[in-house]
């Protein structure tokens, strides 16, 4: 954890949200600053979510109340009370720090609920939830009454979003795969359609989730079918309807007119680097592809996102990379920089985690090195040479990008040549592998006829010939921003922190709401800590790679080597007493 003087930030605190007060009390008397109430937010989360406190976790009380499934949670602005819905068609008001139960009611929906969020500036008075009967309500819990009642969707209700700059108003996502709009203020029987996911991805997409950036509320991030994620400005899409509506010929329209629903630029959209081509595999394994949760950093420039059956992303909003052509260069001269005495010492750790086959750890050892020195050519290569013998989802995608910043800092590098011909080929560009590969050959003629070169020759030409017996000849690709690995656990529905405290609200297919804190240091130790999180990682990757009929076996209570174990040194053809498929004890 990194040394912080709290005494000092405590002071410039209170320096700063006076200025700011002052600056807002001379525009108006009756303006609260909303400055200041940042600042101490800021400060809290700061202070209150640290490495120490998050590693102490520990279960403070389980909320009874439910009789199903508590499939969403949401906490207020002040972060004082919990909202939950369930598979029982009720809602539930909660004071969590009391462990006390406020209010509940039915919520007139006649299935599962699987959204509540409170009305921003309602004074948690209106309570918004969505549910799988395709309708959308909203409550006043002051008298406990449905005061509102839309029916526009024709499938699932995912989830509801709302915005602080827009009190009146909110969206919802829905299996139909439409993002409909409500204003509160307009029409109380009626919704629009923002976005229609139907038009560009067909009738078969569904959306499953939405969220507002909260620094900015004109942006509004959409998860559906398919490993995109979609930034849209929401304002854009507004205006560009409003001039619609005003043109002279907007009544006006041929046979073959088509009015465009959204504007260009209305849109941005992210996706991990080597899922679009990964697309075809997963389908024929079954793996379906789906962003079943989206959520924004607070300060708005990160976007956290679970892909279902997957891993979870972190993309950065702030830099916005576009695809480019990388052209190897023709002539090899070497350039190197000297590591200093202690990022060596960083870099002999990583090579003997390496060499002990701890991937993981040797990745995070070479990360920690290139953040000090991040133009190193040995250490994008070493750490991409990490990534390709992990063989993790998207490690071979990274692995390419190191490949491609080791090349560019030191175009002699020949290990990062041969590594990016080999990242091609295991990403199904083989066209471009054997490019690559030729062109490694050309530049170090001595390694033209190794071993590696000609297997992975071999392995080209296989692919080759086989994808010229195939017409369909499918590519893609995109920009990855960043990315972290993580798998959500299947039991668990939903996952809400507290806004500014260390304290977290969770729910599943209990009918319970759990809630957890930092726990005493005098307490024993947690017994739902995982201690060996490289092998649980490990045994995740093998798990979301299975083959289907193996899945099933295992979620009947089968044991299978390399699902049900298998840490950090692991190897898939061990030969162990547990190698054949044995049940479950009781």
């Amino acid at each position: 954890m990194a040394k912080a003087n709290i005494t000092r930030d405590i002071i410039h605190r209170q320096i700063k949200g006076k200025e700011e007060c002052f600056v807002c009390c001379v525009v108006s008397v009756v303006l609260v600053c909303p400055v200041q109430e940042r600042g101490a937010l800021g400060f809290e989360r700061h202070y209150h979510v640290t490495d120490p406190f998050i590693r102490r976790l520990g279960l403070e009380a389980e909320l009874q109340g439910h009789s199903g499934c508590v499939n969403c949670l949401e906490w207020n602005e002040k972060g004082d009370l919990l909202a939950s819905g369930s598979d029982d068609q009720h809602t539930i008001v909660w004071d969590p720090l009391h462990h006390k139960k406020l209010l509940s009611m039915h919520t007139g929906h006649t299935a599962n609920i699987f959204s509540v969020k409170f009305l921003p500036h309602s004074g948690d008075r209106i309570l918004i939830t969505g549910a799988a009967d395709s309708k959308v309500h909203v409550h006043d819990l002051t008298v406990k009454e449905t005061v509102h009642m839309f029916g526009d969707h024709t499938n699932r209700v995912k989830r509801i979003a709302t915005a602080p700059m827009w009190p009146n108003t909110f969206w919802s996502a829905a299996e139909d795969g439409l993002i409909r709009q409500y204003d509160l203020r307009e029409n109380s029987k009626r919704s629009e359609v923002l976005i229609d996911l139907t038009e560009y991805c067909g009738q078969l997409v569904e959306a499953k989730c939405l969220t507002v950036n909260p620094q900015d509320n004109n942006y509004l991030a959409v998860g559906a079918s398919g490993p995109f994620v979609r930034l849209y400005d929401i304002r854009m899409i507004h205006n560009h309807r409003k001039s619609m509506k005003q043109s002279p010929s907007a009544g006006v329209h041929t046979f073959c007119d088509r009015q465009k629903p959204l504007p260009d630029g209305a849109a941005q959209y992210y996706v991990a680097g080597h899922l679009p081509v990964k697309l075809p595999d997963y389908n024929n394994r079954l793996r379906v592809l789906v962003a079943t949760y989206v959520t924004f950093s607070p300060d708005g420039t990160e976007l956290l996102v679970n892909m279902g059956g997957e891993q979870v992303y972190l993309f950065d909003l702030t830099y916005k990379q576009r695809p480019y052509t990388f052209l190897l260069p023709k002539k090899c001269h070497t350039s190197g920089v000297e590591l200093p005495t202690y990022l060596e010492r960083i870099k002999q750790q990583a090579n003997e985690a390496f060499a002990c086959q701890l991937w993981t750890q040797a990745i995070q050892l070479y990360s920690k090195a290139v953040q000090k020195a991040p133009n190193n050519a040995m250490l994008y290569g070493n750490r991409a040479a990490a990534y390709m013998k992990r063989k993790w989802d998207g490690d071979h995608y990274d692995a390419l990008r190191d490949c491609l910043k080791a090349i560019s800092l030191n175009p002699c590098h020949l290990k990062a040549h041969f590594r990016l011909a080999r990242c091609l080929f295991e990403l199904k560009y083989v066209a471009e592998a054997l490019e690559c590969l030729d062109d490694f050959k050309g530049k170090f003629p001595e390694q033209a006829h190794s071993s590696a070169c000609d297997a992975l020759d071999r392995d080209i030409n296989a692919a080759l010939f086989s994808k010229s017996d195939n017409a369909e000849d499918k590519k893609g690709g995109g920009p990855i921003r960043l990315r972290a690995t993580g798998r959500k656990d299947s039991i668990s529905e939903d996952e809400m922190p507290h806004p500014s405290y260390c304290f977290l609200a969770t729910s599943g297919i209990d009918p319970v709401v759990r809630l957890w804190n930092p726990r005493p240091e005098s307490e024993t130790l947690n017994g739902r800590v995982v201690v060996d999180m490289e092998g649980a990682s490990q045994a995740n990757q093998r798990r979301m790679n299975a083959d289907p009929l193996e899945v099933m076996l295992l979620n009947m209570g089968y044991r299978i080597t390399g699902l049900t174990s298998g840490g950090a040194g692991g190897s898939d053809d061990e030969d162990s007493s547990e190698g054949q498929v044995q049940c479950r004890p009781s």
